[in-house]
C-alpha cells in the first residue's frame, strides 16, 4: 500500500472512531438524564420507576397540603382524578402553587410510593394548565382543561 493511502486510511479509521466513541458518549449522557412523566394512576398501579428522576403532575386536593412548622418541609397529595399520590418537598414553594391548582413536581419515587421532590413547578397563569396535566387528566376520563370542578376522588 502506497505511504499516502495508508496515512489516509489511518486519519479515516481514527475519525470514525473518535465520532463513534462521542456519539456513544452523548447517548449514554442524554439516557441519564431523561426525565419521563408519570400520572398519579400509573404511578399507583406501579408503573413509574422507583429511584429514578421522574416528573409528575396532577392537581394539589384542598385540605391536604401539610407544612412543618419548624422547617421548609411540606407534603401535599396530587391527584389526576382517578388516584392520589403524596409529594414531599423541602423548600420554597412558587408563588403560584395554591390547593386546587396544576403543579408539575420533578424528583424520585421512593420504595414507600411516596414522592421526593426536588423541584415544584405551578402554573404561571389563572388559565394555564400544564400540557402533561391536561393530557393526564383528559386519559383519565376528566374532561376540563382545569383543576376546578375536579372530582378530587382518590
Amino acid at each position: 500500500m502506497h505511504p499516502v493511502r495508508k496515512q489516509r486510511l489511518i486519519m479515516v479509521l481514527f475519525i470514525v472512531v473518535f465520532a463513534s466513541l462521542a456519539v456513544g458518549l452523548i447517548a449514554y449522557a442524554l439516557r441519564e438524564n431523561i426525565n419521563l412523566f408519570y400520572p398519579p394512576s400509573k404511578i399507583v398501579s406501579g408503573e413509574a420507576p422507583v429511584e429514578k428522576r421522574i416528573r409528575a403532575g396532577g392537581c394539589v386536593l384542598p385540605g391536604e397540603v401539610k407544612r412543618a412548622s419548624d422547617s421548609l418541609d411540606v407534603s401535599f397529595l396530587i391527584t389526576d382524578g382517578v388516584a392520589s399520590v403524596e409529594v414531599q418537598y423541602t423548600g420554597i414553594l412558587p408563588d403560584l402553587f395554591s390547593e386546587g391548582e396544576a403543579v408539575v413536581v420533578n424528583g424520585m419515587l421512593n420504595g414507600d410510593g411516596v414522592f421526593m421532590a426536588t423541584e415544584v413547578l405551578a402554573k404561571h397563569d389563572e388559565t394555564y394548565t400544564p400540557p402533561e396535566v391536561a393530557e393526564a387528566m383528559e386519559n383519565a376520563g376528566e374532561h376540563q382543561k382545569t383543576c376546578e370542578g375536579m372530582n378530587y376522588g382518590s
